[in-house]
Order: C-alpha cells, then structure tokens, then sequence
C-alpha cells in the first residue's frame, strides 16, 4: 500500500520593491523633510519670538508694510481673477480646437514655469517702459503700465496664467461630450449647455488653478521687481519688504514679516489640498 504524503503548498515569495523598508524610507523621509524644511522654518519662528508682542505688532502692523499688504494681496486677487478667465479660454481653446501651430502654443504655456523670474521682470519692463515697444506708444495716451501697481498685476498674470491652465486642461479633456451632445438635441443653448453641463464639471478645476495662482503671485518676487518702480506705500511688494529689512540688519522684523506670510502661504496651502480633495471626489478620480 502506497502512502500518499501530503505536500505543503510552496509559499509565497513577499513581493520585491525597488526601495528598502518602510521604517527606512519613512525615517530618511523625515530627516529630509527637518533638514530641509522644518528646520528653517523652526530658525524663522525662533528669530521672530526675540521681540516682544509690541514690537512684532509694530514690525508686521507699520504704515509702509500695511501698504505692501494691499498691493501684494490685492494684486495677487486681481492677477489670479484674470487668469481664471483668460486661462480658460486657453484651455478651452487648446482642447476644443485643432489648429496649425496649436503644439507651439502648449508649450508656450509652460514658458513662465521655464523662464527665470528675473528674466520675465527684464523683459516686461522693456516692453512696457515708457521707451519700450508698446509703452512708447501708450504713454501719450497717458496710459503708463510700468513702474507702478499696474505693472505689478501684469506680472504676476504673466506668472500665474499656467497655473489655471494646466489645472483646467486634463479635466476639459475628460469631460463626456455625449453630455453636451445631450443637452443641445434637448433643445439647450450654447450658454446654457455651459452653464449647466460644462461648468459644473470644470469648477472644481477652475477654483483650484485660482487658488494656486493666487498663492503663487504672493511670493513672487523677481519678476516684479524691475516693472513696479518700488516706490514705498505705491508700489513696494511685501517681499521687497523683507528684503529692504535684511539690508537694514533688522532680522527680527524682517522674519517677523516672514512669519505672517507663512502663515498666509500655510493657510492657502491648506485650501488648496482641500480644492483638491473636492476635485477628485467631485471628478470621480482616485485619491
């Protein structure tokens, strides 16, 4: 009589990775993470609490960083507001149409996200100075859009015009036409096939490029320097501020004025993974 003998079932083989194991990665991600961001901004916090209550209130709260505070916030606003609009029609555009020259374009797009900020700065003021190719001939009209807050908002829309785009375009690009194709055999105009099909989809999308466009022209600082004149309580931007306090050896204010741009920057960051969120619940996309 033969005895079968039961054989064990091979085991399974754990799955390779390609990187090393949690608890090694996870501490390298962290000691990077402190090296990198926590422990300058740890070094922000620390040479801000030197002063006391009265000074940091006088520090971020003076007449001249008040004014910073309208035109950068301000201007931010207006710039991130525009290029909501103007982003989505070139969204719109490069999504809807086929065009010759439409694969130049989308690169162009892209442009402020190559370009050194100083170098955007440089080229804007020679556009628009009074003796530059456009200025020249709008200063007669008395229409002067550098070196003063104009100049501020055009650029930072050069900057944050991207930002609306690349976050609009992959969600234009996903959205069912059978929808809008719905809609017009119901008898639906054109606005209001827009209004009730395809902004709802985009909205979402549209909400957070405005967000990231806004939170980007906040701590822009090498393109607007050389276009807005930098005349204090006119056209002096918040960061200028800081660095005007730097020169001045006045570390303390000036991280004190760091400090509540952080908390600013901080608090956009935080709506902006929220948009997010939304985005891809609203979307159906994985998280």
């Amino acid at each position: 009589m033969t005895v079968l003998q039961d054989q064990a079932p091979p085991a399974r083989r754990a799955p390779s990775r390609v990187l090393p194991g949690f608890n090694l990665t996870l501490g390298f991600t962290i000691f990077y993470l402190c090296l990198i961001v926590l422990i300058p901004l740890s070094a922000l916090f620390f040479k801000t609490f030197t002063l006391n209550l009265d000074s940091f209130w006088a520090a971020v709260t003076g007449p001249r960083v008040m004014a910073s505070y309208r035109l950068t916030f301000g201007a931010s606003l207006i710039a991130a507001l525009v290029n909501v609009v103007f982003g989505l029609l070139v969204a719109w555009v490069l999504v809807r149409y086929q065009f010759f020259g439409k694969k130049v374009i989308d690169a162009l797009v892209d442009l402020p996200f190559a370009l050194p900020t100083a170098v955007a700065g440089i080229s804007l003021t020679a556009l628009l100075a009074s003796n530059g190719w456009v200025g020249q001939y709008l200063e007669p009209l008395g229409i002067q859009l550098a070196f003063n807050p104009n100049g501020v908002i055009i650029a930072l829309i050069f900057i944050g015009l991207p930002f609306v785009v690349r976050t609009v375009q992959p969600v234009l690009e996903d959205a069912e036409k059978e929808l809008e194709e719905a809609a017009t055999c119901l008898g639906a105009t054109r606005w209001q096939t827009f209004t009730q099909v395809i902004f709802p989809t985009i909205a979402p999308a549209l909400l957070t490029g405005f967000a990231m466009a806004f939170a980007r022209a906040i701590g822009e600082y090498g393109s607007v320097i050389f276009i807005a004149g930098n005349m204090p309580m006119v056209s002096e931007i918040t960061p200028l501020i800081i660095i005007s306090k730097l020169e001045q050896y006045d570390y303390a204010g000036a991280t004190a004025v760091a400090l509540v741009m952080l908390v600013f920057s901080f608090v956009l960051l935080l709506i902006i993974n929220a948009l997010q969120a939304w985005q891809r619940k609203h979307t159906g996309a994985p998280a």
